[in-house]
């Protein structure tokens, strides 16, 4: 069985590879503006940078709030502040979208971890474009999120709805599946369910938890 420090090491891997490329786009910007002295290209220089620190700080937001214990354990967080750093990710790509359908003004940690890394998968499936709609309302006690990633020839990992229905080895775990993994282990101490339907147009994923006051 996977210990909680090996979870946690697959989630740093994991982390680590998303902010390779923003980290590594600041180390070239820098090394481009110390060499160049054209003031045009200097501009893009820095303009670059701009954008690469934009985005280094955006992901890293996001991961505090979707693998970390941003604020404390046993809270309960704001909607608003997922939306702004999801919305933070998709605006990165001109090519997405995001639609967003969450009725509750706050979320419990564990709802919005579920809630944020199933979107992460949602978003790593449009590589060529396309919406991803977030979704999540309480009644009868019960927490629902549904995520639905649409667009052109959506790319989906099989090993990774494995993960999620936990029918995959755990000692094939990796970066790429430890957040899937996550997210089973989350509803299942929980007392929910996780689900996911995949086609070439789109991948829906939905979770059902019971809402804090039923917890325990």
């Amino acid at each position: 069985m996977t210990s909680s420090l090996d979870l946690a090491a697959l989630l740093c891997s994991r982390l680590c590879h998303d902010m390779l490329s923003p980290v590594g786009a600041l180390n070239n910007g820098l090394e481009l503006l110390a060499d160049e002295k054209d003031p045009e290209m200097r501009q893009r220089c820095i303009d670059l940078l701009e954008q690469s620190a934009k985005t280094s700080a955006n992901k890293l937001k996001f991961f505090r709030l979707a693998f970390g214990a941003a604020g404390g354990f046993g809270e309960m967080v704001s909607s608003e502040e997922a939306q702004q750093l999801l919305g933070a990710l998709v605006d990165a790509d001109e090519r997405l979208q995001l639609e967003w359908a969450v009725t509750e003004a706050k979320l419990s940690k564990s709802a919005m971890k579920v809630m944020l890394n199933l979107a992460a998968i949602g978003l790593d499936t449009l590589v060529r474009g396309g919406t991803l709609a977030v979704g999540a309302e309480t009644h009868d006690g019960m927490t629902e999120i549904a995520i639905r990633a649409a667009g052109p020839r959506v790319a989906f990992d099989d090993t990774i709805g494995q993960a999620l229905e936990g029918a995959l080895d755990e000692s094939a775990l990796s970066g790429r599946t430890a957040p899937a993994h996550m997210i089973r282990l989350l509803v299942k101490e929980m007392g929910g369910k996780v689900q996911y339907a995949k086609t070439d147009e789109a991948l829906v994923m939905g979770a059902e938890l019971p809402a804090p006051d039923l917890i325990g």
